[in-house]
């Protein structure tokens, strides 16, 4: 299948990112979300990207202005009926994919291969919503788009070898590298990850040592370039939250509970970069501890 026209679903953290990688290397992208300011901030955040990109050396000015240029706005989901492969990046809330999925089989060529960005949601749940199972796949990028190398492929129950197989080779193609992984809760990278950050905020919550502590023993002792509590801030408390709760509702065991100082945290809205305030504090542009008994 020869891939020309994409439709990135959401252009937020995620959807720009992955907008960016695909117009970056010769696709003409159509970047869909609800919001026009969302988008012309994606937009904004994709320029300064290729300007950072350019600084370093690794892309030309040449380069920077045809990615700019491959990537149309849209407000309209319709827009995507012309394309080869959507790729959905919207929130992880099954219910808005459920939605967008249901929309899009309608919208779309017959033949259009529809992925996800969803990073825990069951492919296979998400594939029944459509008339074409064997088209729905997962494409689970990790953040930040453009610099991250992995790509986790996840297959749904019905998913065909002819979508697998387009998938990793678009993903090749972006120069990335797909690594395929079968329809469980958490796929590999989450379902690992996800219960470490919960055991970090449990540590931090018993009392065992504190935020800073317990990220440097991580860096210094395990060589994770960034310690558990900063990696969940930068991902998003309630990110973190919503992945745990798909884990512990799919498998049903107590080791995926997310711990109730994360659940306290997501309630009280401190998610992180993205709201200013997680376990550590980023408003003023600068990273710092949050200082407050919760912690101690």
């Amino acid at each position: 299948m020869k891939i020309e026209q994409i439709t990135v679903i959401g252009a937020g953290t995620m959807g720009n990112g992955i907008a960016h990688v695909c117009a970056q290397f010769g696709y003409k992208v159509n970047l869909v979300d609800v919001s026009e300011t969302a988008l012309d901030k994606a937009i904004t955040t994709i320029t300064k990207n290729l300007d950072r990109q350019l600084q370093k050396g690794s892309i030309t000015e040449e380069t920077k202005n045809l990615t700019l240029a491959n990537i149309t706005k849209n407000t309209d989901l319709k827009t995507a009926e012309n394309s080869d492969i959507v790729i959905e990046a919207a929130s992880e809330n099954f219910n808005i994919k459920e939605k967008i999925f249901q929309q899009l089989d309608t919208i779309c060529k017959p033949e259009t291969i529809l992925a996800s960005n969803t990073s825990s949601i069951s492919i296979t749940r998400i594939a029944a919503c459509t008339n074409r199972p064997e088209k729905v796949i997962g494409m689970h990028f990790m953040n930040p788009v453009p610099v991250m190398k992995l790509v986790e492929i996840i297959k749904g129950y019905s998913t065909d070898k002819a979508t697998t197989e387009t998938i990793v080779t678009l993903t090749k193609q972006l120069q990335k590298t797909p690594i395929e992984a079968n329809d469980f809760p958490g796929f590999v990278a989450n379902r690992i990850l996800m219960p470490m950050i919960n055991e970090a905020i449990y540590t931090l919550n018993e009392g065992v040592s504190g935020v800073a502590e317990i990220d440097q023993i991580m860096k210094l002792g395990m060589a994770h370039p960034m310690g558990p509590l900063q990696l969940a801030d930068f991902i998003g408390l309630d990110v973190c939250l919503s992945i745990l709760n798909v884990l512990y509702e799919g498998f049903g065991l107590p080791k995926y509970a997310p711990c109730p100082l994360l659940v306290n945290m997501v309630t009280a809205k401190h998610l992180g970069i993205k709201t200013g305030k997680g376990f550590y504090n980023y408003s003023g542009g600068t990273k710092e501890l949050v200082v407050s008994s919760n912690f101690s």
